[in-house]
């Protein structure tokens, strides 16, 4: 096995031939690479691009890679925006794929639109009679909420967003040459006074949110408020893009769930973007987005044009896996797992760092929303604590505006377990003792 790896690397690299039924033999001497070009003129032409536009588009992807990029070796990661190896279905997915490639035409091209069967499945879970024919298998959420994104606001135009929010889509607006407008958030949700303001105020046609546990705060929108968020929205003639990006992550103690905002929408106006990559694992890229009415076929052509489709053994994995015993066995070991590090996380910080003040407890996702005191430089707190030997997440990238006070993030998802959660603390108070 170790030599017939060394040879499919040697391969891929180009060093190595192999013929089947003769052996492996060493390729012919590469030819000398090019001598560097001079690229700089982009810098040019990628700046006077947008120099026409209401808004020049920027591409910023600071907030995204601090989320995305591995921490050097001994750091514990408190930044991290997925499950650690050790609470990802590792052998389900693995089981699922080897499943699906052996599945009669798995390596064919899929529908456009998705696999039906799997586009079922994601109208079932969002229910209030969403149908398959409404719903278009996406490569992750990432990538649903780009297309929604680019296929209702045009560029230079506003869109609204919660303050704060997920800085992913804010640099996803500001690439299509959007200009975000905050929408304050309290633990429960959106303020409905201040959306209806602002869309007054802007004139935006599109507003993103999160109402079930909101990145970063962990807030759910309020009953009351769901109604009203759909009627003001309704009467502003405008879209909602509702990311419901971590509906699987729920704890023990939270109760029935509310329906995604989409199951109460009637009239269209509601474009719902979800993900099987939160409980899963990274690399397991399928996402779905739903819509009603003409707008589904624009968000189809845009996908269309940008990716063509999601790759079929993808899709046919992601079958097999919601479909087995596996899958409800993983989502409730899951949910006891994520429960168990909150509670030690929560419990860890009240007794270690009470200056961090915790507004507020998710009761589902993988991170809690920390205010610091008044005056604290977030920057220095994020370098004294990588000194000390864990990665956090500063607040600012998760702000359109100016933040109202300082902030830090900690996910309790992406290190190995409770004793890794207690030492991270152990290392942020060193941190907080430096700088605060």
């Amino acid at each position: 096995m170790t030599v017939s790896r060394a040879l499919a690397q040697l391969s891929a690299e180009g060093l190595v031939v192999t013929r089947p039924g003769a052996g492996a033999f060493r390729a012919r001497p590469r030819t000398p690479a090019a001598p560097d070009g001079d690229t700089s003129w982009q810098e040019v032409a990628l700046s006077a691009d947008g120099a026409a536009d209401l808004v020049p588009r920027t591409v910023d992807a600071s907030g995204v890679t601090v989320c995305l990029a591995a921490p050097p070796p001994g750091v514990l990661e408190f930044n991290g925006g997925y499950l650690h190896p050790s609470l990802q279905p590792e052998r389900a997915m693995a089981a699922a794929l080897a499943r699906a490639g052996r599945r009669p035409g798995a390596w064919e091209r899929p529908p456009l639109e998705g696999l039906p069967e799997l586009r079922e499945w994601f109208a079932r879970g969002i229910g209030g009679g969403v149908t398959a024919a409404e719903v278009l298998v996406a490569a992750g959420g990432q990538t649903a909420l780009a297309t929604a994104l680019r296929a209702l606001a045009p560029p230079g135009a506003p869109v609204l967003v919660e303050s704060p929010t997920y800085p992913g889509m804010l640099a996803l607006a500001r690439a299509a040459g959007l200009r975000p407008v905050p929408v304050p958030v309290d633990p429960d949700g959106v303020r409905p006074e201040l959306l209806a303001d602002a869309f007054r105020a802007s004139g935006a046609r599109v507003f993103v949110c999160q109402p079930l546990f909101q990145n970063p705060t962990g807030a759910v929108l309020a009953p009351d408020r769901r109604a009203e968020v759909l009627r003001i929205a309704r009467a502003a003639g405008a879209f909602v893009i509702e990311d419901d990006f971590v509906r699987r992550l729920v704890h023990t103690d939270a109760g029935p769930l509310p329906r995604p905002l989409a199951a109460d929408d009637a009239d269209g106006v509601v474009v719902h973007v979800g993900s099987l990559t939160k409980a899963t694992s990274p690399s397991f890229r399928v996402g779905a987005l739903a819509a009603r009415g003409p707008v589904l076929e624009r968000l189809r052509a845009i996908q269309v044009v940008d990716t063509f489709f999601v790759s079929r053994p993808l899709q046919e994995a992601a079958l097999e896996l919601v479909g087995s015993p596996a899958w409800p066995r993983h989502l409730r070991a899951l949910s006891a797992e994520l429960t168990a590090r909150r509670t030690a996380m929560t419990t860890g910080l009240r007794l270690r760092l009470p200056e961090l003040a915790l507004p507020h407890v998710p009761s589902g996702g993988y991170h809690l929303w920390l205010r610091l005191p008044d005056g604290t430089d977030e920057a220095a707190l994020t370098a004294a604590a990588l000194r000390a030997g864990v990665a956090l997440t500063p607040g600012r990238p998760y702000f359109s505006a100016e933040p109202p006070a300082p902030h830090v993030r900690l996910s309790f998802a992406a290190v190995s377990g409770t004793a890794d959660i207690s030492e991270g603390l152990r290392r942020l108070r060193t941190a907080c003792d430096e700088v605060l």
